[in-house]
């Protein structure tokens, strides 16, 4: 049966030549427009094209300049000047300067910027994710972005952020070519368009349903790929993306199941890549629903999810539970007195017979695609619905398409309840918690106390680590107890080339350019 799946896929399938480097994507992008995108499976192809202004360190979370070569700001860190690199153009030959920079912020921040194209259906709804609100909104992060003169930008913010430069960089905010965006109006970044940007990889073409190809940038600023061709296939399915692999149809891929470690390691003809741990999977509760509104469900939910058994089953060695959204990079930001959730399902039978539930009910939904943090999200799913059901909680079990799974995600009245996950995009509990807890953050949920919030300002605020620090324990408590985040797990994904490929580095931060990822030509 296994040869029979090898030799079908080789039929449908060219092997990857010496000058092509191929990639199994888990899935299709959104789109490739900058700003406009909430998840990593777009985030990962936009980040071959578009640069940020700042990035990490190879294999880790400490910031790097990108296009800024530095960074400063007043002593209260409310004001943020930007010195810009030189010399970069974008791949259309448009000169990168600080009027491309405060186009492509104004496009993010302002609804009412000409060239935004909201009227087109475009949300730019990560800026609000990450910054609390757009131009106008009380809550917003950012007051004004200003150009001092070609190679220097100034952010001026409402609030004190200590790990602003980190925030802007995320990549998510790849700088775009204003041209670009100009000539192609609202069709930008969608498979008709040629998004342009600055970074290692031209776009060349997107055939929906299949494959994106890129060509290297040959005038890149930094490394630049030595590949003839870049090309991302589109292949869901783990296991095909394993056999894949295997028959040397793609070069490299993320993401595998646990379940296939030892047949990658005992395979000669490939090498096992653990991407660094630096994600949380959890199962978010929408309390608009008449059962999750009560805290007592949403407590008896915790104690019937057996969460260590979910890792042993699913995950093996390469995952763990905490009961904390924060990865273990991140722990100093832990209450120390919190370890995990406890299971307990006659527990939660009682709590449930002495609020007088006898018949919860409510949707969970599941993504279509495998994620860093769940690399079989239906059948995770399916074990969480086994476990509820056994204190009488009934769960129907939904997914959908992956872009209309993401939008309605975010769009009210959104789901009963999901499995959802964060990948980090840089080295500050903020970015954990202000990704599911805020003023927009928090529309899937519909939960976000005012104690809360002045929690998470005073912490995103500060620059003394002792106080951030304990600032961020009574988070993680005031979070733990409110179970509307349930921490589930946090993964180590496995990832695993041919033997042929050298050069690649995965981030933590779950994406990275493919510019210094090295092929050579099979024997």
């Amino acid at each position: 049966m296994f040869k029979h799946v090898l030799l079908m896929v080789s039929m449908l399938s060219l092997p990857a030549s010496a000058a092509t480097l191929v990639y199994g994507a888990t899935g299709e992008p959104v789109n490739l427009e900058s700003g406009n995108i909430v998840e990593r499976t777009s985030m990962l192809p936009q980040v071959q094209i578009y640069d940020t202004l700042v990035w990490v360190q190879d294999g880790k979370i400490t910031p790097k300049p990108a296009l800024a070569t530095r960074w400063t700001s007043n002593k209260t860190a409310t004001e943020w000047t930007f010195t810009l690199r030189k010399g970069v153009k974008f791949h259309d030959g448009t000169p990168f300067n600080a009027d491309a920079v405060v186009f492509n912020v104004m496009r993010w921040w302002d609804p009412n910027f000409e060239y935004g194209y909201r009227d087109s259906g475009k949300a730019f709804g990560i800026w609000g994710q990450l910054l609390g609100g757009y131009r106008g909104s009380a809550d917003g992060l950012l007051k004004n972005v200003q150009r001092l003169d070609e190679f220097t930008v100034k952010f001026t913010l409402s609030k004190p952020y200590a790990s602003f430069p980190q925030l802007i960089g995320a990549g998510y905010f790849g700088i775009s070519s204003p041209t670009a965006i100009k000539a192609q109006g609202a069709k930008y970044g969608t498979p008709a368009s040629r998004p342009v940007g600055t970074g290692p990889f031209e776009f060349v073409e997107w055939t929906s349903g299949d494959r994106i190809v890129f060509k290297p940038n040959k005038n890149y600023w930094g490394v630049k790929s030595n590949v003839d061709q870049l090309v991302f296939r589109f292949i869901p399915d783990a296991n095909q993306r394993l056999n894949e692999l295997r028959a040397g149809t793609i070069d490299f891929t993320s993401d595998l199941n646990p379940d296939n470690l030892s047949l990658i390691k005992n395979d000669a003809c490939l090498t096992m890549v653990l991407k660094p741990s630096f994600n949380v999977g959890f199962l978010s509760l929408n309390v608009k629903n008449p059962f999750l509104k009560d805290e007592r469900v949403r407590e008896a939910i915790s104690l019937a999810v057996n969460k260590k058994a979910i890792i042993e089953a699913f995950y093996g060695d390469l995952a763990y539970t905490d009961g904390s959204l924060l990865p273990n990079q991140l722990d100093w930001a832990n209450d120390p007195e919190i370890k995990d959730y406890k299971f307990d399902p006659a527990q939660a039978r009682k709590i449930l017979k002495e609020a007088g539930y006898n018949n919860v009910s409510f949707d969970l939904w599941y993504p279509p695609i495998a994620r860093q943090y769940y690399p079989n999200p239906k059948a995770l799913a399916e074990a969480i619905a086994v476990d509820l059901a056994e204190v009488g909680i009934k769960v129907n079990l939904r997914t959908q398409d992956w872009a209309k799974w993401v939008k309605d995600s975010r769009t009210q009245p959104g789901y009963d309840s999901y499995i959802v996950g964060w990948i980090g995009d840089y080295g500050d509990p903020d970015n954990f918690y202000s990704a599911y807890y805020g003023p927009y953050t928090s529309l899937d949920s519909n939960y976000y106390p005012q104690e809360l919030e002045n929690l998470l300002v005073k912490a995103r605020s500060t620059t003394n680590k002792a106080q951030k620090t304990r600032l961020y324990q009574q988070i993680h408590a005031f979070t733990f107890k409110a179970n509307v985040r349930i921490p589930l797990v946090h993964s180590k994904p496995i990832a695993a080339t041919r033997a042929n490929i050298s050069g690649w580095l995965p981030s933590p931060l779950g994406v990275e350019a493919f510019n210094k990822v090295r092929k050579k030509a099979a024997k």
